[in-house]
């Protein structure tokens, strides 16, 4: 198995590792991107109720995230816009082509 190119943060449970999740920020040791799960925070889960959907994670690590978002916040939004426009995987993956 070829090695995976992990850059550390200044936090320490987010990495960006360039073979998973398209090198978006993610929770170490998963495929949690900050995008994804400041998704559901901005949607109105609170802490308990990310911490029960998502039972892998850690409260240190979600709030790690979301520490990360508000230093991070210009960069994890566009990557919301991005995985929410709808435009973009109409290109991205045009219907018809799977």
């Amino acid at each position: 198995m070829d090695k995976l190119h992990i850059e550390e943060t200044e936090h320490p449970h987010i990495v960006k590792v360039k073979e998973i999740c398209g090198g978006n920020s993610v929770i170490k040791g998963t495929r949690m991107t900050v995008w994804c799960l400041i998704g559901y925070f901005k949607l109105g889960m609170n802490i308990k109720e990310i911490l029960e959907g998502f039972p892998f994670l850690t409260l240190s690590q979600i709030y790690d995230a979301l520490s990360y978002y508000y230093d991070h916040k210009d960069e994890v939004e566009e990557q919301i816009k991005i995985h929410n426009d709808i435009e973009h995987w109409m290109k991205v993956c045009p219907p018809g082509t799977y």
